[in-house]
């Protein structure tokens, strides 16, 4: 029977080391990583029954990156998380829905041993939907934007200024458009390929309106606040990896 392989990925050389020999010892075939970027070349070429990654890394992506390729090139795979702060409350919940577990540092190294090969005889939880951040912006946009102007009823300075619900959210749905648009697109966020028309000519409305800078920049935050907020609560499902990867 083939050894059971496993990719682990932790920038900690001495855990790393530890782990790897322990898990050498039970007869895992085991791969390193360092860093993400490493731990993703290994996920493209090669295929692995365990991923074992730290969550918190420095440089770009985190473990999370890490499990959400391993979910697109092995489906099947474990994937397990360590992470140095028990006390993640909602967003360990989030993670979990991402992840098969996680373990809390520090932990024996035989626990290690002991969790994974509990885990592989249950096997994976059943494959999660995961979406791009643009297409979660997308499906949501038309709840994203009735909390904005939820938002915007309470702010007495932008309300002095009356306008019908029409006036206020127009420009709306052609600037998540826009942004959708963006996000999808190949090119680099600046060109001019890139600019929103309809956030121009919102600005230009608003003055006419009788909008200050100030209460231009103030309606910006909360739209900002609000996209923030729909992308937490759909943290679960978003696809950490072709989120960060290049069209």
């Amino acid at each position: 029977m083939a050894a059971t392989k496993v990719l682990l990925v932790d920038d900690d050389v001495v855990v790393r080391f530890t782990l790897e020999k322990v898990l050498e010892q039970h007869d895992f075939d085991v791969t390193t990583a360092t860093n993400v970027p490493e731990a993703l070349k290994h996920i493209s070429s090669n295929s692995f029954d365990v991923l074992l990654s730290d969550l918190h890394m420095p440089g770009a992506g985190d473990g999370l990156t890490v499990v959400s390729a391993m979910r697109h090139a092995n489906p099947k795979a474990v994937t397990m998380l360590l992470s140095a702060f028990p006390e993640m409350d909602a967003a360990a919940h989030a993670i979990l829905k991402q992840t098969d577990q996680i373990l809390v540092k520090p932990m024996e190294v035989m626990e290690v041993v002991k969790a994974i090969k509990q885990r592989l005889v249950s096997g994976s939880s059943a494959i999660r939907v995961v979406e791009t951040v643009a297409s979660i912006l997308e499906r949501l946009a038309k709840i994203t934007i009735q909390a904005w102007f939820n938002r915007i009823v309470t702010d007495k300075k932008l309300m002095a200024v009356s306008m019908t619900y029409e006036q206020r959210t127009s420009h709306l749905p052609q600037v998540f458009r826009d942004l959708v648009s963006r996000l999808n697109s190949t090119k680099s966020i600046g060109s001019k390929e890139l600019i929103s028309e309809a956030a121009s000519e919102h600005g230009i409305n608003r003055r006419r309106q009788g909008y200050t800078a100030a209460m231009m920049v103030e309606e910006s935050r909360i739209l900002q606040a609000c996209v923030f907020d729909t992308l937490q609560n759909n943290l679960a499902t978003i696809d950490f990896f072709a989120s960060c990867s290049p069209a």
